[in-house]
């Protein structure tokens, strides 16, 4: 499918590579991918929507050929949540759907909860953990933890001279670059390929990570909360939130799911069975029509 792109240039002067596709006078969803992919991993959700739904789908900052500010701090979530509304107001959106995957759904958990009732109507999220979930869960489970470990190589400056010579693919390591070798259409691997290629590109990616604040412990440390351990104040959650879990995540264990209900009073959670990470194009027939069932119950 052939997603065409425009550049759309922010109220703070960032630019963004943006799908904008669907009728104008349509509800709109927003789409937010994640690592290490581009606008291209909602193919299948754009193609399903797009007859019915305004469907907006950036390339997030530091991706693609949207811009690639300098700087660990440029990464930090809040300016990639500011992102999404100064999008909304470039092209004169007011209220719309946030659809988030991986490092988009963290976004689209931010955008959420500060957007409620008066920007943000609705919130679907995929294989993304909650804010007040992950940090906690990166001391308490084990399986959690070790699947975490990645983060500590991610944010290494030891790294950098290998971004720098190989962009991302020698630092994804084969471990993770398999996750894509047998389930993805050969011209989307070639895609994300060409892009990992890229060493600006790919310090970008990687500053997403170094620009969190969460902690995760070495395998040795303690597998409890520390005694001066403080937990982020949450607010509750208040607009119909749809999450789709892929249950064989190798990198976000399903616990990321308990509790979630205490903090979300209308949640509806869609477990997809024999999927791995990348639901939005593995299991792209389920997810879809967990996302009819959910924009249909709540509006429409």
């Amino acid at each position: 499918m052939t997603m065409e792109q425009r550049m759309v240039t922010l109220a703070n002067g960032i630019e963004l590579a943006v799908v904008d596709t669907g009728p104008r006078d349509a509800p709109v969803l927003i789409f937010l991918h994640g690592f290490p992919e581009s606008h291209r991993t909602w193919r299948h959700q754009i193609a399903h929507f797009s007859d019915r739904y305004r469907c907006i789908a950036p390339d997030q900052r530091g991706y693609g050929r949207s811009a690639k500010p300098a700087g660990v701090e440029s990464y930090a979530a809040n300016n990639m949540i500011g992102d999404v509304f100064r999008l909304a107001d470039a092209l004169g959106v007011e209220t719309f759907t946030v659809v988030g995957h991986d490092w988009g759904g963290a976004i689209a958990w931010g955008v959420a909860l500060t957007g409620q009732k008066t920007r943000v109507t609705r919130a679907v999220v995929a294989n993304a953990p909650h804010p007040g979930v992950f940090p906690k869960l990166v001391w308490t489970d084990r399986a959690q933890r070790e699947a975490s470990q990645y983060f500590r190589d991610f944010r290494a400056s030891l790294n950098d001279d290998l971004l720098r010579k190989g962009g991302l693919a020698p630092l994804l390591g084969q471990s993770m670059k398999s996750i894509f070798a047998d389930t993805m259409e050969p011209e989307e691997r070639a895609a994300l390929e060409a892009d990992w290629a890229d060493p600006e590109t790919a310090i970008a990616m990687v500053n997403w990570y170094r620009a969190s604040p969460v902690f995760v412990p070495p395998m040795d440390a303690p597998l409890a909360l520390p005694a001066d351990y403080k937990p982020l104040n949450v607010p509750v959650l208040d607009i119909p939130t749809l999450v789709i879990w892929a249950m064989d995540d190798a990198a976000l264990s399903p616990a990321n799911l308990d509790g979630l209900a205490e903090n979300i009073p209308d949640l509806t959670i869609e477990r997809v069975h024999d999927c791995g990470h990348f639901v939005t194009w593995e299991a792209a027939d389920r997810f879809n029509a967990a996302m009819d069932a959910f924009l249909a119950r709540t509006g429409g």
